[in-house]
């Protein structure tokens, strides 16, 4: 009897593409189907008899309540790929602020700047927790409490606190950014550097390695997957705190605005479309993360 010939591995990710689609597949139908109901008491299915020719209006109304799906893609193309991306001015090129693009770099430059305080604070902030036990017992629940408070409360206090002493712009979105930010970095890092074991810790008292070789050779390595997890969150809850930073103010650019100018003239379509790019970008943000974290364990010598 021949020996039986040795199965192919199937690759894990293989099977992994069906249920996505099948999935994606489902909420398409569903927000289809979802269109007439939500539309239909808008003046243009008054006339309209027959269910599929109701549908088929209800999915090209020009200002729906729910837009359909392949408007909001429509939109989202002619407003990036279908719109100049530059435009000439006395100052020489810039971004055409007719384009998406142009706003979402604006929004991104503030969450890029409040994701890297919060980091930072939430970093320090538990340091100071682990090597201090009256930090711990005085600072924690106090980050625990700056939580509890709504940012939509919290974003318009700051914004006109920093107006009022000339800071406007960048740096109020940023601040805004951090403060949502810092929390799961803070939390996070706290469980890391706490996570090596006794045994561990005896073993670099053996040694008799001070405090600051503990921290560099034992507790921050063993932090470092904690970090990157915690980072995963704070990004993109960095992404929401520039977009709400910019709803008070009124601004004129950024995804917040977009979203603003599209609730002020019922642009249903422009408001999902500014929704649709905020997800992408956060998920870009996610995926750049992902790397970072990807290399740095690759570069401290962890198995994949």
């Amino acid at each position: 009897m021949s020996a039986a010939a040795p199965s192919r591995a199937v690759p894990r990710k293989a099977g992994s593409t069906v249920p996505v689609l099948v999935i994606t597949a489902l909420i398409m139908a569903a927000w289809y189907a979802a269109c007439l109901p939500m539309n239909n008491d808008l003046p243009q299915l008054a006339r309209v008899t027959g269910l599929a020719e109701r549908y088929q209006v209800s999915w090209a109304i020009e200002r729906p309540v729910l837009p359909a799906p392949h408007q909001i893609v429509t939109e989202l193309y002619n407003s990036t790929v279908g719109t100049r991306l530059f435009r000439e001015t006395a100052d020489g090129v810039v971004l055409n602020p007719r384009n998406l693009v142009f706003h979402a770099w604006v929004t991104l430059s503030a969450t890029l700047l409040g994701f890297a305080m919060g980091s930072l604070l939430g970093i320090v902030i538990a340091i100071g927790i682990v090597h201090s036990r009256t930090l711990s017992k005085s600072l924690m629940p106090w980050v625990i409490i700056s939580q509890t408070i709504p940012i939509l409360a919290v974003a318009p206090i700051v914004i006109v606190a920093l107006g009022s002493i000339g800071l406007t712009g960048l740096v109020p979105k940023a601040i805004i950014s951090a403060y949502l930010c810092f929390f799961p970095v803070a939390i996070g890092m706290v469980k890391g550097l706490l996570s090596p074991d006794t045994m561990q810790l005896d073993l670099m008292r053996t040694y008799n390695g001070s405090v600051a070789q503990t921290f560099w050779k034992l507790r921050w390595p063993a932090a470092v997957p904690f970090l990157f997890a915690s980072l995963k969150v704070a990004v993109t809850i960095s992404l929401v705190g520039a977009i709400v930073g910019e709803l008070p103010t009124g601004a004129q650019a950024g995804l917040g605005a977009r979203l603003l100018s599209g609730s002020y003239f019922g642009q249903t379509i422009q408001i999902w479309s500014a929704l649709l790019f905020a997800a992408l970008l956060a998920a870009l943000l996610v995926v750049a993360v992902t790397l970072a974290e990807r290399l740095t364990l690759k570069a401290m010598g962890s198995r994949p």
